[in-house]
């Protein structure tokens, strides 16, 4: 009897046991952007320790369920038809877990856009109806191993003033970009938007750099409609773009090269919530004179978890140096032109580009209860810039440099109350300190004699500091059936202190307070109505204008002019409808924004300050995109008209009728198309992109100063064609560019005719790569 229990018991207990490991259940939904259920998903769950991988499929209604026999951390990947690929955590610490998926809807392996107005799924941090980018590691760039910005966002033109590293910049319609103030960038390191702009830079106010980013790292970008929203402050006057980070990253090797360049990028993921990416390029470019351009980058995040705390860290190391090409006179501009053929062009072989920075950002989300959340973050980073380039004869050889620190902290509080009612609090905190600000003129370059430089003369040096202070409020929810809301405020206190070190008696300290108001009302229709969605949103954005006032126009003399306002202000109305008709999107956006006047604005290229503004800018955007079985096409065009109300110089009283805003585009054409199946296993993905002539200004005529001076069309194809191998773990690939045309079109004037401007820039050149992507482990998608 004895020995028969002994057994009955040992029965019972591995009985227990197998019972237990198999007691531990993962369940959950799969859904797509409305909400819908997404039947037959892919998902695969693999533990961490000892790396045992389940793979199982949704049901009719997205559904799943996994049984797992220990708890630990695992793993998640979702992938399904049409959808975007979705990597997440899971911590399992009791006998049961829930997980709900939310896929990003795509139409093939080869896109990476998506075009709609997005008004359905607004909400309290994204009040209005945007264009989201969503990043493919497997997808070649437009510009793969170049400066550039990482990622080419359709009917958002890129330019750069000049060649080298100097960072380009996105072009809004009928804004001119590359000055810096009217668009912000952003960095979401979790939940927290931290900035990427630079204020009072020398290469112009809120400049931007995003060459700082490993395109590898990027998982989405968010360009925001409307004004703002109450979280973004800063330069969020007429577009907002925010990078959103991997969580994630499969080991890779990515080579990029032709004749000229060479890119080597490589990445992994120590855990499963962190990433490590390294960067390293050098280049000739595709100009006359070799740029032996260096650029070397390093991006890093760790996400860690701490009971109910969600604890992200990210930092950015960033190093570059080149020798600038120059800007080049595009053509003639009359008859006497040809008589000068000796004119010359800025190219000088002194000029050079370096810069470095460094970043590293905290932040923790507190989840207090499934409807309460708490975010708590701070940033740190330096930059250090020095640049020489040649402006003609007006200043000739200048060089600016700069080396700053900027720290920032925020704290805000959401709590999703209701389908009616959702509240966001807020505080943030930003001081910004560029050090020797500093712009000295060489003088110009004598064509006779090269080898002779006029006398070193300081236009400006300041020591700056801004500093906000800026709490915020917004709600949100649905205002009834077919409708819902959005309010905000935002307050910030700014502090300018500019400590003038050529001429003191043009130093100031100055506070100014800004009101940010933000309304957004959005109608959704039922889809089986004929009506279109529709938002409609009011703001008030602002940003803060060049404090180095002061210096005259140029001349050194240490005229005091006051330093008027440290921001300017703008309003914005913006209208967004759209439509989707048998697998065919529409969308219609109609802007208007005017900023006030710009007292002392300082030229990003020369220095010398003038006063501009008011401003007025309209536009409008049709996004057309329809989705084939294999691909998609998506085409996107945009008018605007720019103007500035009103011009005195410095210190006068002078005033010329409204005219066109210089350097900002007027007409944007870009046709996007992807292709996922091709003959032998190809896909490939075409872009053409199209700005139309711009005002460069006047002064193109001795005889007639009024007469504008016009750039000429730009015209770029960039397209790439990829090849798996090896089961996905090799990627094969050609990108390429076709370009007429000039980048940073503006006026310079040139000796000897120090009367007559020229219309300037830098030539576009053609150029096809090679890439190859090996991703170690890999073994394609589950």
């Amino acid at each position: 009897m004895t020995y028969r229990s002994t057994i009955l018991a040992t029965l019972l207990f591995l009985v227990s046991v197998q019972s237990h490991a198999a007691d531990i259940r993962v369940t959950g939904r799969v859904i797509d952007p409305q909400g819908r259920p997404v039947p037959g998903a892919r998902l695969q769950l693999t533990q961490r320790h000892p790396g045992t991988t389940h793979q199982i499929t949704t049901d009719d209604q997205g559904r799943f369920e996994f049984e797992v026999t220990s708890v630990g951390e695992y793993l998640v990947k979702a992938n399904a038809d049409g959808f975007q690929q979705v990597t997440k955590v899971l911590r399992i610490s009791s006998s049961s877990a829930s997980l709900d998926i939310h896929l990003e809807k795509i139409t093939s392996r080869a896109e990476s856009v998506i075009v709609t107005a997005n008004i359905d799924e607004t909400s309290l941090t994204s009040p209005d109806p945007g264009q989201r980018v969503i990043v493919r590691q497997e997808e070649l760039d437009a510009n793969p191993g170049r400066p550039g910005a990482p990622i080419s966002i359709p009917g958002l033109p890129i330019e750069t003033a000049s060649g080298g590293i100097k960072a380009p910049q996105y072009f809004a319609p009928g804004v001119a970009g590359d000055h810096g103030e009217p668009i912000a960038q952003y960095i979401s390191v979790g939940s927290y938007l931290v900035p990427n702009n630079l204020s009072a830079n020398a290469h112009g106010n809120g400049y931007s750099d995003p060459n700082i980013f490993i395109p590898e790292v990027l998982e989405s970008v968010q360009v925001d409609g409307g004004a703002f929203n109450v979280r973004e402050g800063n330069h969020s006057v007429n577009l907002a773009a925010t990078y959103g980070l991997r969580s994630h990253l499969d080991p890779f090797l990515t080579v990029t090269g032709d004749y000229r360049d060479l890119d080597v990028v490589t990445g992994w993921s120590p855990s499963f919530d962190s990433f490590l990416a390294f960067q390293g390029s050098y280049g000739n470019g595709f100009l006359d004179r070799l740029e032996h351009r260096q650029q070397y980058k390093f991006n890093g995040q760790r996400v860690f978890h701490v009971g109910e705390h969600r604890l992200t860290l990210f930092g950015i190391g960033y190093y570059g140096f080149s020798y600038v090409p120059g800007l080049v006179p595009i053509f003639a501009l009359n008859q006497s032109d040809i008589n000068y053929p000796n004119i010359g062009d800025t190219i000088d072989p002194r000029q050079k580009d370096q810069t470095h920075t460094a970043l590293v950002a905290l932040n923790d989300v507190w989840q207090l209860s499934q409807s309460q959340q708490l975010q708590l973050s701070g940033f740190f980073r330096t930059y250090n810039l020095s640049l020489f380039s040649n402006f003609g004869s007006d200043l000739g050889l200048v060089r600016q440099s700069e080396f700053r620190t900027v720290a920032g902290g925020s704290a805000n509080y959401v709590n999703k109350v209701a389908e009616y009612f959702s509240l966001l609090g807020g505080f943030d905190y930003e001081r910004e300190a560029p050090r020797r600000d500093d712009l000295d003129s060489y003088g110009f370059l004598h064509p006779s004699d090269p080898s002779y430089y006029p006398p070193f003369k300081p236009v400006d040096g300041n020591n700056i500091t801004i500093g906000s202070l800026t709490p915020y409020i917004a709600a949100d929810g649905a205002l009834a059936r077919y409708f819902r809301y959005y309010l905000g405020w935002r307050r910030d206190e700014i502090n300018v202190n500019n400590d003038d070190l050529l001429f003191p008696q043009n130093s100031f300290q100055k506070w100014v307070g800004v009101n940010s108001p933000k309304a957004t009302v959005s109608f959704l229709p039922k889809e089986s109505w004929y009506l279109p969605l529709i938002s409609l949103s009011f703001g008030q954005a602002f940003f803060t204008e060049d404090p180095r006032t002061g210096v005259g126009q140029g001349t050194g003399t240490g005229t005091s002019i006051s330093p008027g306002s440290p921001a300017a202000t703008s309003h914005s109305y913006q209208l967004v409808a759209s439509k989707t008709v048998r697998n065919t999107d529409f969308k219609l956006t109609l802007g208007h924004v005017t900023s006030s006047a710009e007292v002392g604005k300082i030229d990003p290229d020369t220095g010398l300050q003038f006063d501009l503004g008011p401003s007025r800018l309209r536009f409008m955007t049709i996004a057309v995109r329809h989705n084939f079985s294999q691909g998609s096409l998506l085409a996107t065009f945009s008018k605007a008209d720019a103007r500035v109300l009103g011009f005195g110089a410095a210190g006068t009283s002078q005033y010329v009728p409204p005219q066109p805003t210089p350097e900002a585009p007027r007409t944007i054409f870009d046709l996007l198309g992807t292709v996922q199946k091709l003959p032998w296993h190809l896909e490939a993905r075409g872009e053409f992109e199209y700005v139309g002539a711009k005002p460069l200004g006047t002064g193109c005529e001795p005889n007639n100063p009024n007469v504008e001076c016009i750039g000429i069309p730009v015209k770029e194809f960039r397209g790439a064609v990829v090849r798996p191998f090896m089961n996905a773990r090799l990627t094969a690939g050609v990108n390429f560019l076709i370009a007429s045309g000039y980048t940073g079109q503006t006026t310079e004037s040139f000796y000897p005719q120090t009367v007559i401007q020229k219309v300037v820039g830098v030539r576009l050149p053609s150029y096809a790569s090679v890439t190859l992507t090996y991703r170690f482990g890999r073994t394609g998608a589950p």
